[in-house]
């Protein structure tokens, strides 16, 4: 990935990555595809644009309330919050 968002690897093994990714305003991850199944865990409450190829959408998220998607997912998120936003990432390998 591309993006301007702070990626930080805090394991990476046979079974699972598990990174952290921190966003300043309107910081990016950069256009990516999900090589793996994962599940996403907000630090905490905010909001995100997420931009596909069907366009862009936005998502609320819930601090601790984690989400899941199946390996495919192409898009690039980006904060849309005022200030500093972050969650955690877990790919299941």
């Amino acid at each position: 990935m591309t993006g301007t968002a702070k990626a930080t690897v805090f394991i990476d093994n046979d079974r699972v990555v598990v990174t952290e990714y921190r966003f300043a305003p309107g910081a990016n991850t950069g256009w990516h595809r999900h090589g793996h199944d994962y599940v996403v865990v907000p630090l905490m409450d905010g909001r995100v644009k997420l931009l596909t190829k069907d366009g862009e959408g936005f998502a609320e998220m819930k601090k601790g309330v984690p989400y899941f998607r199946n390996e495919g997912v192409e898009h690039d998120v980006v904060n849309a919050n005022d200030g500093e936003y972050a969650f955690i990432e877990i790919e299941l390998k």
